[in-house]
């Protein structure tokens, strides 16, 4: 399963660099059990929403605004009435709390993402928190 992993966490990574945000992008892949491709995001502002260079230069406007790729994967399969129910979801950033209950309430089994990441001192007590609620909740996490 290693290569497909691989491959998808790969593709999530293609993905993310569709996102206009000029600080941070992620990308996000949810797979099925046959390791079919069910839905993708990546952070982003809602559909109509103009992501123009002020907004996104502004942490204070953008944050507000803005969807994160997991959210993005998992709005999409529900606007065109895919279930995420037992799939895996392959992130290019270790999933914040907002995107951990989102997931969990979902129904994903499993959340991969890349191997030796720098998380930054912001973001670390947070991710721990995910983590956390993914071992509670009995999520697994893994990374390649």
């Amino acid at each position: 399963m290693a290569d497909w992993d691989k491959r998808f966490v790969a593709l999530a990574d293609h993905i993310a660099r569709w996102s206009k945000d000029p600080s941070t992008q992620v990308g996000c892949v949810v797979v099925g059990p046959d390791r079919e491709i069910r839905s993708t995001g990546f952070n982003g502002f809602p559909r109509g929403i103009e992501d123009t260079a002020e907004r996104l230069d502004d942490r204070d406007q953008k944050y507000p605004l803005v969807c994160h790729a997991e959210e993005n994967a998992i709005m999409h399969a529900a606007r065109i009435g895919v279930a995420l129910k037992g799939c895996i979801a392959y992130v290019t950033w270790p999933p914040c709390t907002r995107c951990a209950r989102s997931l969990i309430q979902a129904g994903v089994r499993e959340v991969i993402y890349p191997d030796g990441l720098e998380i930054p001192e912001r973001w670390q007590e947070d991710f721990h928190l995910s983590s956390v609620m993914f071992a509670e909740a009995g999520v697994i996490t893994r990374t390649v």
